[in-house]
């Protein structure tokens, strides 16, 4: 089971790997310099304090650090099982009927593995992006992560499954009492504007990027 020590054992690790302490690798994230200090891994009154998700996936990018390498730190910090395996699908197959349930989450065949830290989210999933139509956020080959549990703000990208089936990756712009409008990845593809009873299901991107690269 991943462990509180154990991943921040692995940021620590990676860190070190790359010639940085704690707060140099926040820096080299462009993180506030306190994120990663040992004085934030606890609250005040002594409650576990875990790394965010989009802070680690920024520190990663920056050091060029695959996330394969970095599971493979949580492993040695934390045992083995620290790795989590999260189901992941090909987003040109994600439109295919019977691939999610009605409420958005992975089900049937069709699905692979990859390792991931634990989200915390046992509903967690991801995408391998095929094409240029996410372009230049992100790229053919790259991997999205997606939690249901993770909640949606204006301005956070998302993946979306509309009544008619149709899967867009994309970013929310606005949302009303009826309409929901999206802002397209890509200047050339025009943005979107929908019913709200023509969303089957909504969930926020948490992270990004070519875990085995």
């Amino acid at each position: 089971m991943l462990t509180h020590q154990g991943i921040w054992a692995a940021i620590d690790a990676l860190a070190a790997r790359y010639g940085y302490s704690a707060s140099g690798l926040a820096k080299r994230g462009g993180l506030d310099p306190t994120t990663f200090n040992r004085s934030k891994r606890l609250s005040r009154e002594g409650k576990p304090r875990w790394p965010s998700t989009e802070s680690i996936a920024k520190v990663l990018e920056a050091t060029g650090c695959p996330l394969a390498d970095f599971v493979a730190l949580i492993g040695e910090a934390g045992g083995e099982s620290s790795a989590y395996h999260l189901p992941v699908i090909r987003l040109s197959d994600a439109a295919v009927a019977g691939r999610f349930t009605p409420a958005g989450r992975a089900s049937g065949e069709g699905w692979d593995e990859i390792a991931f830290p634990d989200l915390r989210d046992p509903e967690a999933f991801a995408i391998e992006i095929v094409g240029g139509d996410a372009e230049p956020v992100y790229r053919d080959g790259d991997v999205i992560v997606v939690s249901p549990a993770a909640s949606i703000r204006r301005g956070d990208r998302v993946l979306v499954r509309l009544a008619s089936g149709e899967i867009l990756v994309t970013q929310l712009q606005r949302r009303s009492v009826r309409r929901i409008e999206f802002q397209s990845l890509n200047p050339a593809v025009p943005d979107r504007e929908c019913d709200l009873q023509d969303i089957a299901w909504m969930a926020r991107i948490v992270w990004s990027g070519q875990p085995n690269s």
